[in-house]
């Protein structure tokens, strides 16, 4: 029988984020609790991992809520440990596996300190990102959106949608880098608006919420000529006001959906929105939704083009640390009130 090779310093336990319990509407800290357990040992083709850092990403709001037809992952119930994007090195291993303690790996199995995680299903971090906690951007759906669905040409006008968020930060700099003239985005905060416009290159920034201007008026202000291309996080009133907004033959990329994902009315697997179809028609307006499966080459061109940005300063990889297990149940809620600006990573 193989022995795995352990370091010897290794704790006798380990400490995880739990769903409590099932939440009516939009979670909150006290739905999520941190919960010590035996720290595992790998068996055959296993390794344990010490997480350095993991994701929070508002998909898990669906996972939680139960609708999760067409969704790749399983829902959430109470009892149930989180999970999500992570990287970290592995601490034990099975002799004569592909991985050996030491190694920087990413994974699925975030939110606790250690995982136990199929050697299979872990992918070296092996050095095309300069950074070891870029493997979490959330940058290849909209790179992928933007090259193989909207195809962004010099000189677009591009209208990015929840410009603040993870994918949001990453897809005004990408539109830009691959010749965008004009990066338009929308967020919920002036002070984000003008992170996005003094940090991330965005040429200008529409406000939603109570108090402002709609979000059609303020896009008819800042881009009276119209625009090529939506990269859409959020749907609803934003989808709408992009129409109102689009030039002939626009294309729009959807990524997601947040303006029902996270509204507490629903439970996170649906996002209805009026459309005019009839200007769809006339404008001759593709509206594509971007799913990674069917673009299984994107990861690696993406995290090749990702390394070469980040290293040459033409990019920044956007993100609020959370710093600590203890702080993890917070996090969640944080990010669907908006409280975050980019990705939210918890750092162990």
């Amino acid at each position: 029988m193989t022995t795995p090779a352990r370091t010897p310093a290794l704790p006798r336990t380990t400490r995880e984020i739990r769903l409590t319990s099932d939440p009516r509407g939009l979670p909150s800290a006290e739905h999520f609790t941190v919960v010590e357990t035996p720290l595992p040992v790998p068996g055959p083709g296993q390794v344990l991992v010490r997480n350095r850092h993991f994701l929070v990403f508002p998909g898990l709001r669906t996972l939680i809520g139960g609708e999760t037809d067409g969704v790749p992952l399983p829902p959430l119930r109470s009892g149930d440990t989180l999970f999500g994007p992570a990287v970290g090195e592995v601490v034990a291993a099975p002799d004569g596996g592909p991985l050996r303690p030491g190694d920087d790996v990413a994974h699925l199995l975030g939110w606790r300190e250690y995982a136990l995680v199929g050697a299979a299903d872990c992918a070296p971090v092996d050095g095309t990102l300069p950074d070891q906690v870029a493997p979490l951007a959330q940058g290849a759906a909209a790179y992928g959106a933007l090259t193989r669905l909207a195809g962004v040409r010099p000189g677009d006008v591009v209208f990015v949608t929840g410009a603040a968020g993870a994918v949001g930060t990453m897809a005004g700099q990408i539109a830009r880098l691959l010749g965008a003239a004009k990066v338009i985005g929308s967020t919920g905060s002036p002070e984000k608006a003008e992170r996005l416009v003094s940090e991330l290159g965005y040429h200008a920034v529409v406000l939603r919420g109570s108090g402002t201007r709609g979000i059609a008026a303020q896009l008819a202000d800042v881009a009276p000529e119209g625009i090529d291309v939506l990269l859409d996080t959020v749907g609803g009133e934003q989808l709408s006001a992009a129409l109102g907004a689009a030039r002939q033959g626009a294309r729009f990329a959807l990524v997601g959906a947040l303006s029902g994902q996270l509204s507490p009315e629903r439970a996170g697997g649906s996002a209805p929105v009026e459309i005019d179809s009839y200007r769809l028609v006339v404008k001759g307006v593709s509206v594509r939704g971007y799913c990674g499966a069917d673009h299984p080459e994107v990861e690696a061109e993406w995290a090749d083009r990702f390394g070469g940005w980040l290293r040459s300063g033409d990019i920044r990889f956007p993100y609020t640390s959370i710093a600590g297990i203890d702080r993890a149940p917070q996090a969640l809620p944080g990010l669907i009130g908006g409280r975050h600006f980019g990705a939210t990573v918890v750092e162990l």
